[in-house]
């Protein structure tokens, strides 16, 4: 099937090797060249073809399971689904969110510390584990009240910001400032219980319900510029998208 669709990698590219598949399978799917109900080879075969890892291959597959261009289905395989549905939010930042609807935000920075990017974070940014990376870790709160924990890494080289420049503004205009333009971005919205931590910092218990985001942010030159792993209080925050009719 790698074959029949011309699948590559770039090696080179700074751009995820998972995210590469992804995109490709993605395009084949929306051009019709792989048309609803068209079962793909299974991860093994099609990681041997590409000379990719099966983890890596899995991450593809899930990006567009995810997104619901594919389905699992035990004992069949994977296979694309019919119809296809986007959610466009817009690319800012929690700091700049909070001022457009008119609340007061505030910023208690965590962590703030180069250090050896792990293997998530650094398969996210195209790094090899244990290159350096700069971690930040803040509790964002609005009007006095704690509303989100937010994890980000980015490449050491970006910025290099104070605790309180986190404190008085929104990541993203750090980045700006810096002269790095943010292009695009993929972004994951989930839920799952709190930790211990995530619990103390939003006032709840452990095992409470958070929502989730993940994001990848890229630059206009394709390079990734941010991972971020935020957890917001349901109660508090709700992810608002336009859903547009193709």
């Amino acid at each position: 099937m790698a074959e029949s669709l011309r699948l590559t990698v770039d090696r080179r590219s700074p751009v995820p090797l998972y995210y590469q598949v992804a995109e490709q399978l993605e395009q084949a799917i929306g051009s019709g060249q792989l048309s609803p109900g068209f079962k793909l080879d299974n991860e093994i075969s099609l990681a041997d073809q590409l000379g990719l890892s099966r983890p890596t291959m899995r991450r593809a597959i899930q990006e567009l399971v995810d997104k619901g261009l594919l389905v699992r289905k035990r004992g069949v395989g994977t296979q694309v689904v019919h119809g296809r549905v986007r959610r466009e939010l817009e690319l800012t930042s929690l700091f700049d969110d909070l001022r457009a609807t008119g609340q007061k935000p505030a910023t208690k920075v965590l962590v703030n510390q180069v250090e050896p990017a792990p293997a998530e974070v650094a398969d996210e940014l195209g790094f090899a584990e244990g290159d350096e990376v700069l971690h930040l870790e803040r509790l964002r709160l609005a009007d006095e009240k704690p509303l989100a924990v937010l994890r980000n890494w980015l490449p050491a080289n970006v910025i290099r910001p104070t605790d309180e420049e986190l404190e008085n503004g929104g990541l993203y205009q750090l980045i700006r400032d810096a002269g790095t333009h943010v292009q695009v971005a993929r972004q994951r919205i989930g839920a799952r219980g709190a930790t211990t931590q995530e619990a103390r910092l939003l006032g709840g218990r452990k095992n409470d319900a958070v929502l989730t985001m993940q994001r990848t942010a890229y630059a206009d030159s394709g390079r990734a510029i941010e991972y971020g792993d935020h957890c917001y209080r349901p109660e508090a925050y709700s992810f608002e998208v336009t859903l547009v009719e193709r």
